[in-house]
Order: C-alpha cells, then structure tokens, then sequence
C-alpha cells in the first residue's frame, strides 16, 4: 500500500513538475514528453534530497558534509538547477522532434492493422523512388541540377509516379498544372502521365456489378460483354445491352481500387502534414491545402454519382448554347450508383486511335472539327463555367460523320461568374493588343502578389503581344503560352486550383487540336473565339440585363445617400466633422509587435542574468558557506539558473516563430 502511495505521489509530482515546465517555456508541448521529462526531474529531486540530508547530518563518508542551513540552501539551488536542465532537455526535444511530428502515444496501442498496411505501402513506395534513381532525390529536385541531370531526374519521376500507381499518377497529373512550382523540364514529362492496367478476371468484376447494381443483372441487361473495351487502374468499361436493345456501356470501379486510393491518400496527406508543420518552406507553398485540395478532387472523380451529375450538367449546357455539335452520352442514373456508371454507347473511335478516319477527311473538315472542339471548350470555360477538365486525346471520339463526342467527366472545372469574365476579357484583351485589359484581367484571374510591380508587368504584357500580334505558324501557340506562364511565374502570381484545371484542360485539348489538325494556330483561333464569346456578352441586351442588375445592388447604398450627405454638411458646417484613423488596429498586427516585444525583453533579461551571474560567481568576495565555496558564488549560481531559464524560454520562441512563419 504505502508503495502504490509513494507511486502515486511521484506521478503527481511529475504531472506539477510538467505543468511548471510547460509554463515556463511559453508554447503548447506535448504532454507525453513533459510528463516524460517531468518524471526524470522528479526521480533526480529525490536522489539529491537524500545525498543532502545525508550531507546535513555528517552521514557521507567520503563525500559532502556541511550545516543544515547551508544544506538547505544547496538544496533550493539543485532543485532549481534540475528544474532549469529539465527545461533545457524539453527545448532540444521539442526543437528535434516538434510536437506534432511524431505519432500520438495512444497510437502505440490502437490502428496496428492500418498502421501494418500503411508501414507496407510507404516501404513499397520509397522501393520504387529508389528503383528509378529518385533516393538521392527525395530531399528536393532542381536545385543547381544542369539541364542533362534535370531532364533525366524529371523522366525518373514520372516512371515512379507511374509504377507507384493510380492515386500517384493523379498526383502528378494535377502537378502537371502548376507551372508557378515546377520547373517547366518536370511539367512535360508529368503531362505525359496516363492511367492503364491490365484487366481484373471476369469473374471478380461481374461479381461488383451484381452487388453494386443491388438487382439481379438479368433484370437490367440481356448481354454484358466479359472481354473489356478498355481498363485502367480504377475502372473497366464493358459493353453491354439492356432489356430494351439499347446499347450501353458499363464503367464499373475495380474491386479493392477505392481502398489502395484511401490509403495512398492518406500516405499523402500525412506526409504533407508533416512538412507543412515542420518546414518554413512547406507552409509558404500550401503544401497540406494543395494534398487536400487534391484529395477532394480525387474523391469526387471516385464517386460516379458526380461523374453522373457531370456528364448531364455538361450535355444541358451544350444543348442551351447549340452552337457546336458535340455529343455527350446520355446517362442512366436508374442502374447507377456510386461505383457503376451505365451509359449510352459513344460511337466511333478516339482520337488517339482514329489515325484512318481521320486520313480520310480532307484539310477543311479536319480544321472544322478542331475549330469545333476548341470552341466547345472555351465556351464551357468562358460562358458556362463547367468544363471537361481532362480533354486528352483519348476521352474525345470522332464518328464515322464526322462529329464529336465526350467520355470520361471524372475530372470537370467550375469557374465563378467574375473568374469566367476575366478568362474572357484576357482572351479578348489579347485579340485587341489592350495591354492595360490584359493585365487587369490577368490581376483578377490569378492571386495577386503583394509586391507586385503593375507597371512593370503591363510593360512586359506589352511586349509579349506586340512580338506575337502578327501570328505564327503551328506549333508557336506553346511558345506564347509558355512565356505567358513564366510572366506568371516571374511575378511570383499564385494559380487557383479551379484556374490550373482551366489550363489543364486548354494543354490537353491543344496536344488533341494538334492530332486533328496539325496545320492549326491555337492562339490565333483561341483569339478569335474568346473576342466572338466576348462580343456576346457586349450586346445591347447583355449589357442592360448586367446594368439593371448592378442598378439594383446599388439601392440600398442610394436610398441611404440622403442621409449620410446630410449629416456629413451639418458636421462640416458646425465643425464637428472628425476622421478617426486606428494604428494597429487588426488583431494580428497586435499580436505580431507584442510577441517581438516579449521575445526581446526575454532575451535582454537573460543576457543580463547570466552576465551578472558570471560576475559574482568568478569573484572571491564574501563570506564562506564552506571552505572553498562563497556565498556571493551561490548566489551567482541562483542568478544563472533564472538566466539560463529565460534562455531556453527566448530559443523556444524562436523556433515556434520559425514554424508559424
């Protein structure tokens, strides 16, 4: 009994001992660590306490022996100094290790299966970086490489990303979008990143279409056809026939693919977590908003239910505009769910593969199906705000009549009202040689920096469409798109994730423009359709239904004008109009100068401690407590303690300040 009370006693020791710690040095500290550290100090309080009173009462041999009194002030001194040391160790452990960055205590005894499953795959994932060459890579690419060593490093990581699977081969296509983090040698070869798998045995995916049609198959199709038209990491398409004659094709998740997607995800996640918590550089660029941004993109690709609401949002805006003839699949939303998609059978063939159909069509209607598609496109973007996001060549179909077709509405954009205004106005802009227009939109479109130079950045606009205003020939509409984006880059502008789609999808469909037509000028006919979209919106009628709505926004502030004139002249009239102006008014202003303050007033504090300690401990004044040691030597070592206490306190600021910045 009395050892369960001596154990209980020294928990709660170490429990108030870590509390003090956790006080004394400013920041959240994990508990675990200070209970850890608090603990240690308390079994060393007790060792000490016992040599002293052994001291005190002449029972050390061969060791320390002195009065009571100078025991006990010996003892307020080792007691402060374990105190100040046990800081110290918290402060190297939290500086090591950041609370955070190490996984939870409790975590040691629950999640073993998902931790054993996740150890597998991380240890499968670093295997294949240092399959490719990428292990004496990981810490960070670019940086001083040559060309040769870039180029070569950049195709090792999209072999990696390749192998790695589904959920890292998306990864890299969505990087493929941020010219504004990668240097453009890595954005090529991610580009060329696509999605393919063997295909999974008949009997385990006609198996998932039973239990994810939730009725017998026989109720629902008269034939399915087990050899797959095409197979990818995620998905099989099956053809198949309904009751009715109908036919259709059946998109069905692979069995297991969602599961390696969540927990690829979650390796993902984790990590980004981690270098957003611990790396100035890794907050600086979003890293852990980017790997959540891509997640949710992700999880909505898995998820057929939007893939559905998709294909039907883009088909009603291609039927309302009818200004191209572009073919969706008609849906099924009855047979259905969130991993089975069934829809109308897409005739022809895709692009990638429609070499012979596509030999057979003379140069005017090749330019008219390009002219079509990428009209198509920039309407959904411009005009309509929901577009197809991932328009490679082999997610559009030519048929035999020569019209198109759209597959694959996984990955679609949305872009708000004032966003697809300012795609618009830039592409008008453009046309018109408006410099000043484009830069304007160019600012609304992207993130603005907040040192940004508009002058300047209007002067090189400028200059950019005066060298391409006369047109080229094919193949330049990447140059001018290439040092438009690294204008954005040069000028440190940020890319929303929903603008990177927009351009994502313009870079895919220009590889498929170039297919069709390899005689076309993207950027002369990009040009001319966004000044045709444009000039829609400048008609008369357009322009009075934006000013009648504008008009009636303005109401309210009209309605209270009266007033607030009225009160402003009787104000200046009896001179009591007065202007208040608040410095230091935002909270996080506040925040900022008073933390710099208290780490500046800690610092001067311990400086002047350990210099006065230093004083009085190397002086030989005062009376002697023992025969070699002095009082004014005990004091020093008193005034040390809070010094070398305020120290750890200033450092400890300084490395969570580094974190938060």
């Amino acid at each position: 009994m009395l050892s369960i009370a001596g154990l209980l006693f020294l928990l709660l020791q170490s429990w108030l001992a870590a509390t003090v710690v956790r006080r004394v040095v400013g920041v959240p500290i994990g508990w675990p660590r200070s209970i850890m550290v608090g603990f240690i100090m308390s079994a060393t309080m007790g060792l000490t306490v016992q040599y002293l009173f052994r001291a005190a009462t002449d029972q050390n041999t061969n060791g320390l022996n002195v009065a009571p009194a100078v025991a006990v002030l010996f003892l307020v001194l080792a007691v402060g100094w374990i105190f100040a040391l046990g800081v110290g160790a918290l402060v190297f452990i939290e500086a090591a290790f950041p609370t955070g960055s190490l996984p939870r205590f409790s975590s040691l005894f629950t999640g073993w299966k998902a931790r054993r499953r996740r150890t597998r795959r991380y240890s499968d994932v670093v295997a294949i970086a240092v399959r490719h060459g990428l292990g004496s890579r990981l810490r960070g690419f670019g940086n001083g490489d040559s060309t040769e060593r870039e180029a070569k490093t950049a195709r090792a990581l999209r072999n990696a990303l390749n192998e790695a699977g589904v959920t890292f081969v998306k990864l890299g296509q969505m990087l493929s979008t941020r010219q504004d983090l990668l240097p453009e040698t890595y954005i090529r070869e991610l580009q060329t990143l696509q999605t393919k798998a063997s295909p999974e045995p008949w009997e385990r995916i006609s198996a998932a279409i039973k239990e994810r049609l939730d009725r017998p198959v026989a109720e629902v199709f008269s034939d399915i056809n087990p050899i797959p038209l095409a197979a990818a990491s995620v998905a099989q398409v099956h053809q198949a026939t309904l009751l009715d004659g109908t036919s259709v094709v059946i998109k069905v998740q692979r069995p297991g693919a969602l599961d390696q997607v969540n927990l690829d995800t979650d390796i993902i996640l984790r990590l980004a977590h981690w270098l957003n918590k611990t790396t100035p550089w890794g907050k600086s660029l979003g890293v852990y908003t980017l790997a959540q941004g891509f997640a949710g993109s992700l999880e909505e690709e898995l998820d057929y239910r939007i893939e559905l609401e998709n294909m039907r949002s883009i088909e009603h805006s291609l039927a309302v505009s009818g200004n191209f003839s572009v073919s969706v699949p008609h849906a099924y939303p009855e047979f259905s769910s969130e991993r089975l998609l069934v829809m109308d059978t897409l005739p022809g063939r895709p692009v990638s593969s429609a070499g012979t159909l596509l030999a057979g069509l003379n140069a005017e209607e090749r330019s008219a199906l390009a002219t079509t598609l990428l009209g198509a496109t920039l309407e959904q973007i411009v005009s309509d705000g929901v577009f197809h996001a991932d328009l490679h060549a082999g997610n559009i179909f030519i048929t035999s009549e020569g019209t198109l077709g759209l597959l694959d509405f996984g990955a679609v954009g949305r872009l708000d009202p004032a966003t697809q205004t300012a795609l618009g106005m830039m592409l008008y802009s453009i046309d018109k040689n408006d410099s000043a227009g484009a830069t304007d939109a160019l600012i609304e479109l992207l993130d603005r920096p907040d040192t940004l130079d508009e002058r300047a950045l209007e002067r090189e606009l400028g200059q950019l469409l005066t060298r391409y205003r006369v047109g080229f020939g094919p193949g330049g509409s990447q140059k001018m798109f290439g040092d438009l984006m690294s204008l954005v880059i040069a000028y440190k502008f940020a890319v929303p994730a929903q603008i990177g789609a927009a351009f994502r999808a313009l870079a895919a469909v220009e590889g498929t423009l170039q297919i069709i037509d390899p005689t076309m000028d993207l950027v002369a006919a990009s040009r001319a359709e966004g000044s045709r979209l444009m000039a829609d919106r400048f008609k008369l009628g357009s322009v009075k239904d934006e000013l009648e709505q504008r008009a009636m926004q303005l109401l309210p502030l009209l309605n209270r004008l009266p007033r607030r004139l009225n009160k402003i002249t009787e104000d200046l009239e009896h001179g009591r109009f007065n202007m208040n102006v608040r410095v230091l008014a935002h909270p996080s202003d506040r925040r900022y100068l008073t933390g710099l303050f208290q780490q500046l007033i800690v610092a001067v504090l311990a400086g002047s401690a350990v210099l006065g300690s230093i004083m009085l401990i190397t002086s030989n004044e005062g009376p002697l407590l023992t025969g070699q040691i002095h009082l004014y030597g005990v004091f020093g070592f008193a005034l040390l303690f809070g010094g070398f206490v305020l120290g750890m306190r200033a450092l400890m600021l300084v490395f969570k300040r580094d974190v938060d910045a």
